[in-house]
């Protein structure tokens, strides 16, 4: 027996539809593909219905960001959560790397606008990006004091906020070059990145005090 959606749940569903043909269209084609014509038939619903849920296609990004970002912190943030729980199990360690990595790869277009409009002055999406890079180093650089490294003062908040914005670039760029063909194995970015990360995290405890 069929069930009748509620309004809001119909109009729940026409958004993440929307949102699932941006993505598609946005992996497929870049950001130069992404028109409410294409998106909105891909979606398989009028065009002016875009404009109900979006007010336009700034705003569909900066959901597309926000939404995907959310679900990779929580990801992260119970990934590291588990590292602290075994800090002697490895895989767990690489776990908190090879989801980031995955993340990327599944939509790597959303990186790629966010990074340029960082460095872009006349980007009318610099603000956000900026933002976003903000949250995830703060994200990074707290699982790192949870760890137990001191930030007591302003120089070791200053020296754990660096570790964590090195970390997340060098995430992102091996991601790329893994997309790029460069790096064809995606574990063994990992690998490399938890080696990078396991150097940084001895630096601070022979400098802060840590735990052994």
């Amino acid at each position: 027996m069929s069930t009748s959606l509620s309004r809001s749940e119909a109009k729940d569903l026409t958004r993440r539809k929307l949102i699932r043909a941006a993505l598609a269209i946005l992996d497929e084609e870049g950001e130069a593909g992404l028109t409410t014509v294409k998106i909105a038939k891909a979606a398989g619903i009028a065009q002016s219905s875009f404009y109900v849920h979006f007010k336009d296609m700034r705003h569909l990004l900066r959901v597309l960001a926000e939404e995907g970002g959310e679900r990779l912190r929580g990801s992260m943030r119970e990934a590291r959560r588990r590292a602290r729980e075994s800090p002697d199990d490895l895989e767990r360690h690489r776990d908190t790397f090879r989801i980031p990595l995955e993340a990327i790869c599944r939509h790597p277009e959303l990186l790629r606008i966010q990074l340029r409009a960082r460095h872009d002055p006349s980007s009318s999406f610099r603000d956000f990006a900026t933002q976003k890079a903000a949250a995830y180093r703060e994200h990074h650089a707290a699982d790192l004091a949870a760890l137990g490294y001191t930030a007591d003062d302003e120089r070791d908040r200053r020296r754990l906020e660096m570790i964590a914005e090195a970390v997340d670039a060098a995430t992102n760029a091996l991601a790329m070059g893994h997309l790029e063909g460069r790096y064809p194995d995606l574990e063994e970015c990992a690998d490399i990145l938890t080696a990078l990360s396991r150097g940084a995290l001895r630096l601070l405890r022979s400098t802060s005090g840590g735990p052994a």
